[in-house]
C-alpha cells in the first residue's frame, strides 16, 4: 500500500491522530515521489497520494476521501 495513502486514511479515521505538520510533510513527500516516478503506473499512484494529502492539509475529508477511493480504483487496491 502506498504510504502516503495510508496517512491520509488515518488522518480521514481520526483527524486527530495526524498533526497538520504530518499532513505537510506527507504532502511534500507525495509530491516529491510524483516528480520521481519513473513508470506512468507509479506516477499515478504518487499523483493520486499527492492530491489526498494537499486535499487533507486544506482539511477537505471529502475530496480526501474521493482521492483514497479512486487511488484504490487505479491501484486495484
Amino acid at each position: 500500500m502506498n504510504k502516503h495513502i495510508e496517512v491520509v486514511k488515518k488522518w480521514l479515521n481520526d483527524p486527530d491522530s495526524v498533526s497538520r505538520k504530518e499532513l505537510k510533510d506527507n504532502d511534500d513527500a507525495a509530491h516529491a515521489a510524483a516528480r520521481d516516478a519513473d513508470t506512468a503506473a507509479e506516477f499515478a499512484e504518487a499523483a493520486d497520494a499527492a492530491w489526498a494529502a494537499a486535499w487533507a492539509v486544506a482539511d477537505v475529508a471529502d475530496a480526501a476521501d474521493y482521492c483514497v477511493k479512486r487511488y484504490e480504483e487505479l491501484s486495484n487496491g
